[in-house]
């Protein structure tokens, strides 16, 4: 019903049509959060997701050499004011997003100076970010956090600046922006993990080489089954990593003003912490696609409103990842205490009892003993009308 809803709002000429129909194309959910927006920063907010979204089908495309892909991306800041630009990559609705780029640099240009000048310093940075890892493998974590920092963790610093602009909201520190975006990177990081390495015509590898090799060889034999206790111990150690990330997405989240721009950074944050409470532990990482139902996915797009609904839902998710964890786990201890820290945080915010819980089960309405007595009175019609029967 939100998706209908939103397809009506999408503006009548071409270009801003065809790119509010692409932001549904490539990113639903993330484009319902969107159109949330008011309409300045919403169309502000949509030409940077689309920006970044083609810079990163260039950078994905692994059929296009690196002596091609890397002038690209460092000359993407330019290619955004060019009307007539458009480069052919990518698959299926990201192919046709970039045949059609045109369009979007023709909806940039009518974005207000402010805000265009937010998205070339980002598009900018991150190009710069992408093509120095074209060339260069993650192999520590540091390593990782500066890729993660490239790709998504300056988005979160381009949506701080543009919710400035905007007038909306204060300018906030760089370290909790970052934050916001690395947190949701890390989390798509391990989710895709299958997706990426069986990526075809060459894997995509992003997990850092200095938490897989205490597990494996190599990184794609985390896969195979009879590795899959050792695989299931990585992926933890990775889930326990980006955990770090929690408190600052919650000091971030907390110091927004405005209820729509609290809307569309906190749905995607409780998204992140429920994706990653369902793979902990979880050997259906490395056999296929592991997501949030549907069904929880709506409940926390319709109930996020307030930071009390945030601190119920990180609350909760982090309830139902704690007794997952495996004392026999390497990182036990450690992710016992990332999780104890979150609990703790959630807890002392005070907001806890003003919100309802959509993740753990209600006590039922009934007690045992009513339940028995139910029991007891049907027994006993039942043999009532089993004696009768004869006579009948």
């Amino acid at each position: 019903m939100a998706v209908r809803h939103a397809e009506k709002q999408i503006p009548p000429e071409p270009h801003w049509g065809f790119c509010y129909s692409m932001l549904h194309k490539v990113s639903r959910s993330f484009g319902l959060v969107i159109q949330q927006l008011g309409t300045d920063l919403r169309n502000a907010v949509c030409i940077f997701y689309l920006v970044l979204r083609a810079l990163d089908t260039v950078e994905d495309d692994t059929s296009i050499p690196a002596d091609v892909k890397v002038p690209i991306l460092i000359a993407f800041r330019h290619h955004v004011y060019d009307r007539n630009w458009h480069f052919s990559c990518g698959t299926k609705e990201y192919k046709v997003l970039m045949d059609q780029f045109h369009l979007v640099s023709t909806a940039f240009l009518e974005l207000g100076k402010g805000y265009q000048e937010a998205i070339e310093d980002i598009t900018k940075r991150m190009g710069a970010g992408m093509a120095k890892f074209i060339c260069k493998e993650v192999e520590t974590i540091d390593d990782y956090d500066e890729y993660c920092h490239y790709v998504a963790g300056l988005v979160g610093l381009g949506l701080s600046k543009l919710f400035h602009a905007s007038g909306k909201e204060d300018l906030v520190p760089v370290t909790l922006s970052n934050s916001m975006g690395l947190f949701l990177q890390k989390t798509n990081i391990i989710r895709d993990y299958l997706e990426d390495i069986n990526e075809i015509p060459k894997s995509r590898m992003f997990w850092p080489r200095e938490i897989w090799s205490k597990y494996v060889n190599k990184l794609e034999d985390l896969k195979y089954e009879e590795n899959s206790v050792k695989a299931v111990q990585c992926l933890n150690d990775m889930v326990t990593n980006a955990l770090n990330h929690v408190e600052d997405c919650l000091k971030y989240m907390s110091a927004l003003r405005d209820p729509a721009i609290f809307r569309f950074c906190a749905i995607p944050q409780i998204m992140a912490i429920g994706t990653l409470a369902l793979c902990y532990n979880n050997i259906e990482v490395f056999r296929g696609v592991v997501k949030m139902r549907r069904g929880l996915t709506a409940k926390a797009i319709d109930r996020t409103n307030k930071m009390a609904d945030v601190y119920g839902a990180f609350y909760d998710f982090s309830c139902m990842l704690k007794p997952k964890i495996n004392e026999n786990d390497p990182n036990a201890t450690k992710t016992l205490s990332r999780v104890e820290a979150i609990q703790k945080a959630c807890m002392e915010s005070g907001l806890l009892n003003r919100r309802k819980s959509y993740i753990i089960q209600r006590e039922p309405k009934y007690n045992t003993t009513m339940i028995i007595m139910l029991f007891i009175i049907l027994a006993i019609i039942f043999a009532y009308l089993s004696a009768n029967r004869p006579n009948n």
